[in-house]
């Protein structure tokens, strides 16, 4: 899962959302001491992704996406599953999307300090050009894409993903609906953030 889903199964403390983003800065392995609020979190951010990598309908998403795209499927999917929870987010939170989104900035900037560098870097651009406002349509969507396969390091056919998920939109948005719900109640029932 991408960034708006791992602030949504994060608890509503600074702690949290920042142990639930930190999984994708290197984890503890950047930090010399951690609390247990953060490592629990963090903890948690671990069992989404563990959840989601091993999922039947996540392994089925990733093969909407034609052959050349498909060593990096996953990192669409996260992209895109984040903007279907925008498109449902009525579905699965009463308080607004922009409200969320304020207190979850506010809640990541009380942390900013402690973050490891490029950790800092990313949530500081995330909060000051609210990245989740490009993540509302599909254009957006392809937009990140795009800026993620400009940065991967080696020559790719990255580039343009947006064509598989505007052709398979519907089946993947149908893929979403019956895997976000399985998700929410896996963290749940593992209630990670309440030891």
């Amino acid at each position: 899962m991408n960034y708006l889903a791992h602030l949504y199964l994060a608890k509503p403390t600074a702690d949290s959302h920042f142990g639930n983003l930190l999984g994708d800065f290197g984890g503890q392995r950047q930090l010399t001491q951690i609390p247990a609020t953060v490592k629990n979190a963090l903890d948690n951010h671990y069992l989404v992704d563990k959840f989601t990598d091993s999922h039947s309908l996540v392994k089925e998403a990733k093969q909407y996406f034609s052959p050349h795209r498909k060593r990096f499927a996953g990192v669409a999917v996260d992209v895109l599953f984040d903007h279907f929870l925008i498109k449902h987010w009525h579905s699965f939170n009463h308080q607004p999307l922009t409200d969320f989104k304020q207190t979850s900035y506010g809640l990541l900037g009380k942390r900013i300090q402690v973050m490891p560098a490029r950790m800092q870097r990313v949530v500081t651009s995330i909060i000051e050009n609210d990245w989740f406002k490009e993540y509302e349509t599909i254009d957006g969507v392809g937009l990140a894409l795009d800026n993620i396969a400009a940065r991967i390091r080696f020559t790719n056919q990255f580039t343009g993903a947006v064509e598989d998920i505007a052709r398979y939109y519907t089946q993947l948005d149908a893929v979403f609906l019956v895997f976000f719900p399985e998700l929410i109640e896996h963290v749940n029932q593992r209630a990670l953030e309440e030891l």
